[in-house]
């Protein structure tokens, strides 16, 4: 019997390999299913840039190529990309105003290897503007609305992704970390999302935020699904000077992994006082279910941890500073209609074009990058950056990977924070650490918390340990259906 157009719709991308392998279902009603209900729910806000003919036109293709015998795991599969990466055929904004309209001449390189491999591209998502943002309240073209609760933010910057896959309009959709904008996301819409060894995906393409930190990634329903389209998209690009050069890997490998004396450490860090009770308790669930699997829970420290806030927030603003300072009014991007001469020309483009995240962050960025004060700040925070690196070191010398909540509440509501930017950025006080060490991590969902909200558990490896920690997120996976749950009316 054929699968209805729910099933379908609810389907991973493994599932919908074979069904497109065993010819129950083409490239090209795929992407239809998945264009309707993109139409239908066009109020999630989750889509920037739709043009259903050309995305019909890469199905097309997609089916001829499977005429001609071509087989692939990601043949005629549909993905949909964040608004941070240039995309050719669609509008690349990075959800700002200073690139409004902005077509790229060519695709990232992540968006180029996907479409080789064959997935077609149902269009761009919304993103808080550069990437700046843990909540979606940044995006110059409106919030994202969480399909869970409209009423709670997606999570950011990644939450258009987010949102997107949480309902089922597309089954993957590519973002970007700096900080923790795919883990929390995830986290806050229930799905699984993965943030690889910074180095690993190219960044070629992306519009720059934080050089050192910026980490290409994904967005799906479970583990397994990631581990499919890594296959692909990770690889090193001699367009980009911080790509790590390694073998090819599958990263499928490790999807039957036995967890059986896995030491998985438990950070005393990650169990502060501001952890509200209802994630803990979801998380701690999770730890008993990998225990059950046979995992063994190691207690382990990782002292710097809590500052990597402070340090973020020196480093990602002053890195900001620099690559935003391209966006002039004078090459490309906006321009303001009046002014009197080329200085006051820049001065009304960033300050029309630039919403208020980015200028508070580039106002930082210059402050910590001036004269008198890069020792002071700068220096100081890349040193201290260095020791969280050092700690993620000697605590995998006891551990295999390290387990914790990914954001210490549920999705909080829109406006809940927007009037104090410090107590947004703790949000990611969980993520940051991983991000400044540039080691691989992900969140699962593992539970409900307040409001019958999603809650994440973050899982932390080593440098290059994506395919063990994609492998103890799937065994966690067959053993819940947490990843399984979809949003009411979706």
């Amino acid at each position: 019997m054929s699968p209805s157009v729910t099933e379908i719709a609810h389907a991973g991308l493994a599932q919908l390999s074979k069904l497109l392998e065993r010819r129950e279902v083409s490239a090209v009603e795929l992407t239809r299913l998945y264009l309707e209900r993109i139409e239908r729910h066009r109020a999630l806000n989750a889509f920037l840039d739709v043009r259903p003919e050309l995305s019909l036109q890469q199905a097309r293709a997609a089916d001829g190529r499977r005429a001609r015998g071509e087989r692939g795991a990601l043949l005629g599969l549909p993905i949909a990309h964040k608004d941070i990466f240039v995309t050719r055929g669609w509008a690349s904004t990075a959800g700002s105003r200073m690139l409004e309209g902005y077509m790229s001449p060519f695709d990232a390189t992540v968006v180029e290897r996907l479409a080789a491999a064959g997935m077609v591209c149902l269009g761009k998502l919304n993103c808080d503007e550069f990437a700046m943002g843990s909540s979606n309240e940044n995006s110059a073209f409106g919030n994202v609305l969480n399909p869970w609760d409209t009423a709670a933010v997606p999570g950011g910057s990644s939450g258009g992704s987010a949102a997107a896959v949480a309902a089922r309009l597309v089954p993957a959709a590519t973002a970007t970390d700096t900080g923790g904008s795919i883990r929390e996301p995830a986290a806050f819409t229930g799905i699984t999302g993965v943030k690889p060894t910074y180095g690993r995906p190219s960044r070629w393409g992306m519009v720059a935020f934080a050089s050192s930190l910026d980490t290409a990634g994904l967005l799906t329903a479970s583990a397994e699904d990631c581990a499919l389209v890594f296959n692909s998209m990770l690889g090193f690009d001699p367009h980009d000077s911080t790509s790590v050069q390694r073998p090819d890997e599958d990263f499928t490998r490790s999807l039957q992994l036995d967890p059986r004396g896995l030491r998985v450490g438990v950070p005393a860090q990650f169990f502060t006082q501001g952890l509200r009770p209802d994630v803990e308790a979801a998380v701690r669930a999770a730890l008993d279910v990998l225990q059950r699997l046979g995992a063994v829970l190691v207690d382990i420290e990782l002292p710097n941890a809590p500052l990597g806030i402070p340090v973020y927030y020196v480093v990602a603003p002053a890195e900001a500073s620099s690559n935003l300072s391209r966006f002039d009014g004078v090459r490309y991007g906006y321009r303001a209609r009046s002014f009197d001469d080329l200085n006051d020309m820049i001065r009304k483009s960033r300050a029309e074009g630039l919403g208020p995240e980015p200028k508070r962050r580039i106002l930082v960025g210059t402050y910590v990058l001036s004269h008198g004060y890069y020792d002071a700040y700068y220096l100081k925070a890349s040193r201290v950056r260095r020791l969280i690196a050092n700690d993620f070191q000697r605590a995998f010398q006891r551990c295999d990977i390290i387990a914790g909540p990914v954001t210490s509440s549920v999705a909080f509501n829109f406006g809940e924070k927007a009037a104090d930017p410090v107590s947004m950025y703790l949000a990611d006080l969980f993520t940051v650490p991983a991000s400044l060490a540039g080691v691989p991590a992900l969140s699962i969902p593992c539970g409900l918390g307040e409001a019958s909200r999603p809650v994440g558990l973050q899982l932390i490896g080593n440098h290059f340990d994506e395919a063990r920690l994609l492998g103890v997120a799937h065994r966690y996976q067959l053993a819940t259906e947490w990843h399984r749950r979809v949003p009411a009316g979706y």
